[in-house]
């Protein structure tokens, strides 16, 4: 196996090369939290938190502010009603809707620039991005 490369390290260097062409419109934290709540739905503060990897503190100011922004709404939690869910607005699905096309054009730009051969190698490649990636949300 001389010559291969580590796959994690592989992996995390091309999280870091996606993360770098990534929207600057708001914080990656910020993002990602609408991304989650876009594709999982509502969830409470805690999950939220658990997700992204941050404190349960830092989610709440993160939420208080896409709250004021107007991007998320929190509403009862209809299981518990002591606790609160965080659920994306209108204005924040088309929020991660916008940020997903824009990072989706920027990428398809880079790929066109790329040799036939490397997009051969970059679409072989998928399938085996996918299971990873799947892997890591059960």
């Amino acid at each position: 196996m001389t010559g291969q490369r580590d796959p994690a390290a592989v992996l995390s260097q091309l999280g870091r090369l996606v993360v770098r062409i990534s929207p600057r419109d708001m914080s990656l934290t910020a993002g990602g939290t609408l991304a989650n709540l876009r594709d999982r739905g509502p969830r409470r503060i805690s999950a939220l938190a658990e997700s992204e990897g941050v404190a349960q503190p830092s989610m709440t100011e993160l939420v208080n502010r896409l709250v004021r922004d107007g991007l998320v709404a929190r509403a009862p939690d209809p299981a518990d009603g002591r606790a609160v869910t965080v659920a994306l607005t209108e204005a924040g699905a088309a929020a991660v809707d916008r940020r997903r096309r824009d990072r989706d054009q920027a990428l398809a730009a880079l790929v066109a620039e790329l040799p036939a051969a490397d997009r051969r190698r970059l679409d072989a490649a998928l399938p085996v991005l996918e299971k990873i990636v799947a892997a890591g949300l059960r």
